[in-house]
């Protein structure tokens, strides 16, 4: 199983999702998402009150990634940041809780923002996501994505990465070991091989 906390608007966290995907089919083991907000408690800082020659780097890096992993990302997407993030993360949880393909899902809201120029915060851009990749009833999963029932794992996914000591997503969680950056996932394949062949 790989945990994975994340925010859903991190781009790197999108950048990662195709090659998470891979590794958790080829190596049979589980996705667990657990999205999360920044975790200001243990040192994370928005990207827009980083100074400014971060957050020039930060386009440096970006640019570098979507070319080398040939997936398609805006530098500036039309609607990040994000006015929200609750509203699509909510959903995703709402969608496992439910049964249904929250991986599918995440990937779609993800791509939204930074290939398609969609504002992930909109409730009928969400609607019409969870629609298009989930084949439900997306109105009613929107309903159930604002119940207290969802609201408590949206808060107890923050009180566990506060408590596993996680300062930035993605974040991926193996046994009892973090990996932070999609630019670790060979780490995380390596450590579930070592596992594998632990237990064989």
């Amino acid at each position: 199983m790989i945990q994975v906390f994340y925010g859903i608007s991190s781009p790197w966290a999108y950048l990662g999702m195709p090659k998470l995907r891979e590794i958790a089919r080829s190596e049979s083991v589980s996705l667990v998402l657990r999205p999360i907000r920044i975790i200001q408690s243990n040192g994370g800082i928005p990207l827009r009150e980083r100074p400014t020659v971060r957050q020039n780097y930060h386009v440096v890096e970006l640019t570098r990634w979507r070319k080398f992993l040939d997936i398609p990302l805006n530098l500036k997407p039309k609607y990040y940041p994000c006015k929200t993030i609750e509203y699509a993360a909510c959903l995703v949880i709402a969608a496992a809780i439910k049964g249904y393909d929250d991986v599918a899902l995440s990937w779609a809201i993800q791509s939204a923002l930074w290939a398609n120029d969609q504002d992930i915060a909109d409730m009928n851009t969400l609607e019409e996501i969870a629609g298009n990749v989930l084949h439900c009833d997306a109105k009613e999963l929107l309903i159930f994505s604002q119940t207290p029932e969802v609201y408590a794992v949206w808060e107890k996914n923050l009180s566990d990465a506060e408590r596993l000591g996680i300062f930035g997503t993605p974040t991926y969680v193996v046994g009892d070991e973090l990996f932070w950056g999609q630019d670790r996932l060979d780490f995380v394949q390596r450590k579930i091989r070592a596992g594998i062949e632990i237990r064989t």
